[in-house]
């Protein structure tokens, strides 16, 4: 099997805090769910900006990219941490998000469908994550690159990517 690329490897997040974001890693369980719908629901605002379709510059992308990247963020957290709760320590399928940003032509879409979908995606996500049983935080899953997560680490993970890229559109 491939080794999932890592243009970065985020993993780091877990530990100690984004010093361009400040996400800190420390986050409860309980506060997953409520900062999942906050980060999309700013991404989501993002999507309403006349601007929604400029580049800052030529290596950032556009708010639409951003959200549509944060939308399959979430469907592809959702669909590891189903997997981390009904199959034991599973290798999660390769993901190359550079790849489906161009593939899925992420500056094409419509901010309309995108703001639909985000909005799915990640009530979907905070949902799953507002369910997960007090005895299966711990629960493992690894990526094909060798980054082991447990339930919980794959949240906090999942929750930095969203509020960075939260962050990125409203930080200009």
């Amino acid at each position: 099997m491939p080794i999932e690329p890592d243009v970065k490897d985020w993993t780091w997040v877990l530990e100690r805090p984004c010093a361009e974001c400040g996400f800190a890693p420390d986050v409860p369980d309980a506060d997953l769910p409520a900062r999942i719908r906050a980060a999309v629901g700013t991404m989501h605002r993002a999507l309403h900006d006349p601007d929604v379709r400029e580049r800052p510059d030529a290596a950032t992308w556009s708010k639409l990219e951003y959200a549509a990247h944060v939308r399959d963020v979430c469907r592809v957290m959702h669909e590891r941490l189903t997997s981390m709760l009904e199959r034991d320590d599973p290798l999660f399928a390769n993901w190359d998000q550079d790849a489906t940003a161009v593939e899925d032509a992420y500056a094409e879409q419509r901010p309309p469908r995108i703001a639909i979908e985000l909005d799915v995606a990640a009530a979907d996500l905070a949902d799953a994550y507002a369910a997960i049983p007090a005895d299966a935080w711990e629960r493992p899953g690894r990526r094909s690159n060798g980054s082991r997560f447990t339930v919980r680490s794959l949240g906090v993970y999942a929750l930095h990517d969203l509020e960075h890229h939260a962050w990125d559109v409203t930080k200009g």
